[in-house]
């Protein structure tokens, strides 16, 4: 599977509305260590402004117990230009959509990735990381 490109897709609903998520994400992300201090420890502005493309925000994290760091650059999706993620895999571009279906709001998270070698892990528990901070965000909203 190394030299492959793989991708992972999770969706869930989403009850605070997408908007609300969205603009959370884009315009206040400094505020995500206070909504899930389990998992986000903090994030720095490195270039640019928050929520516009070019911008590059530097993320300190929790993943499977050990504290990480990445560095994004934001475009209409994300990219990962460092990090100890990219120890693992050769390529890394996240993207969070919000669309509406039913009157029901869902947010979508896609990680698109290469393996570096056929023996590293495929990102299942950051995966799972967006997953569960989705629903943190969630809780935070509604109390």
């Amino acid at each position: 599977m190394a030299g492959l490109p793989c991708k992972l897709t999770a969706q869930l609903a989403f009850k605070a509305g997408g908007d609300v998520f969205h603009h959370l994400l884009a315009n206040r992300p400094k505020h995500l260590s206070n909504v899930s201090p389990g998992k986000i420890q903090g994030c720095d502005l490195h270039q640019g402004e928050f929520g516009n493309n070019g911008s590059i925000i530097q993320w300190s994290y929790t993943l499977d117990g050990k504290q990480q760091i990445a560095k994004q650059m934001l475009q209409d999706i994300d990219i990962m230009v460092e990090g100890d993620l990219m120890e693992l895999y050769k390529n890394m571009i996240i993207t969070m959509h919000v669309e509406t279906k039913g009157g029901v709001d869902f947010i979508t998270w896609t990680i698109e990735y290469e393996l570096l070698s056929a023996d590293n892990p495929h990102p299942l528990s950051l995966l799972n990381f967006f997953f569960e901070f989705t629903k943190d965000v969630e809780t935070h909203i509604f109390g």
